[in-house]
């Protein structure tokens, strides 16, 4: 049973912008912190931002300002609006679901152009 699912990855150049959804099951509760991480080849995996239940935020000092969390509680439901992307951003984004245990999504791939 899948319990994390991203969506909204791809393809996008330099400049450009894309938005990563992710949903996690009904299944899944008593969830506190959901976020994102990524993955670069020969790199380990990173935090890109993370935001609590209670809104509380937190980005990695290389996207500030070009990346922003939301999160829609009703529907268990974490966005990734990325702005401004650049050659660098290019890796496998992986949502992140925290409560007393960790869901992982499979990941998603986001390649930016240059």
């Amino acid at each position: 049973q899948v319990q994390v699912v991203e969506s909204g990855g791809g393809l996008v150049q330099a400049g450009g912008s894309l938005r990563l959804s992710c949903a996690a099951s009904s299944s899944i509760f008593r969830i506190n912190a959901m976020g994102w991480y990524r993955q670069a080849p020969g790199k380990q995996r990173e935090l890109v931002a993370v935001i609590t239940s209670g809104g509380r935020i937190n980005y990695a000092d290389s996207v500030k300002g070009r990346f922003t969390i939301s999160r829609d509680n009703a529907k268990d439901t974490v966005y990734l609006q990325m702005n401004n992307v650049r050659p660098e951003d290019t890796a496998v984004y992986f949502c992140y679901v925290g409560t007393p245990h960790d869901y992982w999504g499979q990941g998603t791939q986001v390649t930016v152009s240059s």
